[in-house]
């Protein structure tokens, strides 16, 4: 199983690298990067990746409201010539919320503007070249969009967690990135819909890229506190409050994997069991930094194991 982690946004760009270095030298195989209003996360992705040879990076995930796929392509294709082919793109729904605060456009019709834009995205990603004319966006190539040694093709994942989303990854993209998706909401709704999905549309069996707040920590108690009110964010909205649901939880802080190495590995091999057939930590900073350094130290042992 490959195990990554998502890399903290707080931090200056030089810090991000040497974050990045340090995970690699534990043994991770990906770093992955939000993308929210402050860095531009294929940006960030491409320097890391190009500073840390041999580590995987991605994004999770790009909102496909206020982006258009000429634009993300450019983005992707230039992060993948850049790390020499260990650049994964991640999309995203976003929410209501953000996008009409943010951007000031409404966030209509989600799944419709999902699947246009990975039917127009696909092809300029293989190709370099789409003529797509849909009912929410339009794309066409009157001069060439393809970026030289972007290759393999940039691997495309989305977000997708609700029935309708999985269907329409299954169709037209690589995999999904689940957060906040615990076990039983895999193994029940999520990975079987995909699956199903793609099956259905001749493709390959998706990746599952389950990200996965956790710390390995001897002080498990204070740092559940912690993430009970950090992470207490994601309870406002309506798609991660169904999947805690089907997950068996009430709150975000129930689904986290905090404890020492035998719990946390075994919360690891759940997510395997339940078809993760990739596993990426995110909030290893809620607790001290030794606690970082232990978890991260744990999840390079596994994923070389």
């Amino acid at each position: 199983m490959t195990i990554g982690a998502a890399l903290p946004l707080h931090n200056g760009i030089d810090a991000t690298v040497q974050l990045a270095r340090e995970a690699h030298e534990a043994g991770l195989r990906s770093a992955w990067f939000g993308q929210t209003f402050t860095y531009d996360s294929p940006s960030l992705a491409a320097i890391v990746g190009r500073e840390v040879p041999g580590l995987h990076v991605g994004t999770a995930a790009i909102p496909v409201f206020g982006r258009h796929p000429l634009i993300v392509s450019s983005q992707a294709q230039t992060a993948q010539a850049a790390t020499a082919g260990r650049y994964h793109l991640g999309l995203a729904l976003g929410t209501k919320q953000l996008t009409e605060a943010g951007f000031g456009i409404p966030h209509d019709r989600p799944i419709r503007l999902l699947r246009e834009f990975l039917t127009a995205l696909r092809p300029l990603l293989e190709t370099g070249s789409t003529d797509f004319r849909g009912e929410l966006l339009s794309a066409g190539t009157p001069l060439p969009a393809a970026v030289p040694g972007a290759e393999p093709p940039v691997p495309v994942l989305v977000a997708a967690m609700g029935p309708q989303a999985l269907r329409v990854s299954g169709e037209l993209a690589d995999g999904i990135l689940p957060y906040l998706a615990g076990p039983r909401a895999l193994a029940e709704h999520i990975v079987p819909a995909v699956n199903a999905a793609a099956e259905a549309a001749g493709r390959p069996a998706p990746r599952i890229v389950a990200f996965v707040p956790g710390v390995v920590t001897a002080d498990a108690d204070a740092v559940r506190r912690t993430a009970t009110d950090s992470l207490a964010f994601y309870e406002r909205f309506p798609s991660y409050q169904r999947v805690i649901e089907l997950s068996g939880a009430t709150r975000v802080a129930d689904l986290a994997l905090i404890g020492d190495e035998e719990t946390v590995a075994e919360g690891v091999r759940r997510y395997r069991e339940a078809g993760a057939t990739e596993v990426v930590f995110t909030s290893t900073d809620l607790g001290t930094e030794a606690d970082r350094h232990r978890t991260w130290k744990l999840l390079g042992e596994l994923a070389t194991g």
